[in-house]
């Protein structure tokens, strides 16, 4: 099983359900439970107030040197690189070189209605330009480099997927779009942009726009797991530059986004506009709930590496993992993460799985629909493993917990069969729905 992750967005919802007392000793168990499992390989942190008050790196940099992971090792933290850009908008606004309401057509003369779609519309998400790593085209040069001039071509030429601000909907495309535009205003390069207007004012000595992979300056290879570990093809950063290229690490994750809430970047007009949620989309950052509390942040993805950060204002507290391999769900890592902060018991999770016959799993094969989510689940058997395949995604494997029972850690999904009614229950998120067999 490979999954790719193109620079994209997973919206979490964090939930405290089912967890249960714990310690930061406890942390350093579960870390050590997911290495020895070849679940996780990465570094997380958990900040207060601009104080580490807990990190920890686990796995390796590179499978030819074995070289451990340290705090100081960087990784590439795909669509949280928008949070940076979105920051680095509105601080052009601040400078009188943009404004949120202008349109697009002046940079941007050949994408679909640029004469309708504004920078706002950009910012979230609400601008209907096609989103380009949904394009089987994309794994076909997402390695190689590509100029501002082919990028736009490729982003130009498919027609557009809503009216602008009629509705939202996840663009990879926007913040390419946006990484230009801030070229354009700045007269710079993305990269030195980054580099004046948010790392060096703030001191984070380990983030910057990504190159090519380099292991002498601490940053490591991404990988994903089969039978076993194998290194990730890289994406050329010259592809989502802004909407995923940079690299960091969590402890620099941390500062940034409290110096962000602290207004040591931009002013407070500017981030309640930037935290103003219209259809679940802020302008760079995503509403992430855990227990009773609303936090703000993002994820991401690319090649082998995701990634997660949350800040919560209520408690001053950040939260952020880094990971360059990851067979387990990174939602239930930072559930473990923020209720080892507030308190609340968190359950450690288990790795048995049981040996099902041939005969025993051919009895959940079949096609399974459900009305809530408008979608149906096919389950098929290769040799002595089941696959799940959801409408218009890639099929994935299924270890069995239970006789009836079955997990996909990765995504933090399991499916319950009850033959007697003929249905399924997915589980994920802390919610379940429904699942009928055809």
């Amino acid at each position: 099983m490979k999954i790719k992750f193109p620079f994209l967005l997973s919206i979490l919802f964090w939930s405290s359900i089912t967890l249960a007392q714990n310690d930061y000793a406890k942390l350093d168990s579960l870390f050590t439970l997911l290495e020895s499992n070849n679940k996780f390989m990465g570094s997380v942190a958990i900040s207060e107030g601009g104080k580490i008050l807990y990190s920890k790196s686990v796995g390796i940099t590179d499978l030819y040197t074995k070289k451990r992971a340290t705090n100081a090792t960087k990784y590439r933290i795909g669509s949280i690189s928008k949070m940076f850009t979105s920051v680095m908008i509105f601080k052009a606004v601040e400078e009188n070189k943009l404004t949120l309401d202008q349109t697009i057509e002046a940079y941007f003369p050949s994408v679909p209605n640029a004469k309708k779609i504004t920078i706002s519309h950009l910012l979230n998400h609400r601008s209907g330009i096609y989103n380009i790593t949904n394009s089987g085209d994309y794994w076909k040069y997402y390695t190689q480099p590509k100029t501002q001039a082919e990028m736009v071509a490729i982003i130009a030429k498919t027609k557009s997927d809503f009216e602008p601000d009629s509705k939202a909907d996840y663009s990879n495309s926007n913040y390419i779009l946006l990484s230009y535009i801030l070229e354009k205003v700045y007269k710079k390069p993305f990269g030195d942009i980054l580099t004046e207007k948010i790392t060096k004012p703030l001191n984070l000595k380990n983030t910057y726009l990504g190159n090519r992979i380099n292991l002498g300056k601490n940053e490591c290879y991404s990988f994903t797991y089969t039978e076993e570990w194998t290194t990730e093809k890289e994406t050329d950063p010259s592809i989502p530059l802004g909407a995923g290229a940079i690299v960091s690490n969590p402890t620099d994750l941390t500062l940034f986004i409290e110096s962000l809430f602290a207004g040591k970047i931009i002013s407070k007009k500017s981030l309640d506009q930037m935290t103003t949620i219209k259809d679940n989309f802020g302008m760079g950052i995503f509403q992430l709930p855990f227990d009773q509390r609303k936090g703000f942040g993002h994820t991401g993805g690319i090649d082998g590496f995701s990634s997660s950060l949350g800040y919560f204002p209520d408690s001053n507290v950040s939260v952020a993992l880094t990971s360059n391999g990851n067979n387990f769900d990174n939602n239930q890592i930072m559930i473990a993460l923020l209720s080892t902060y507030y308190a609340i018991p968190f359950e450690m999770p288990s790795f048995k799985t049981v040996a099902l016959t041939e005969e025993e799993l051919d009895k959940y094969l079949g096609n399974f629909a459900s009305e809530e989510l408008a979608m149906t689940i096919k389950v098929t058997r290769k040799a002595n493993t089941l696959y799940a395949q959801a409408t218009g995604q890639s099929e994935f494997p299924l270890d069995a917990t239970k006789a009836d029972t079955f997990e996909f850690l990765a995504a933090g999904i399991k499916l319950k069969f009850d033959l007697a009614n003929q249905q399924m229950t997915l589980h994920q998120g802390g919610k379940s729905f429904i699942f009928r067999k055809l």
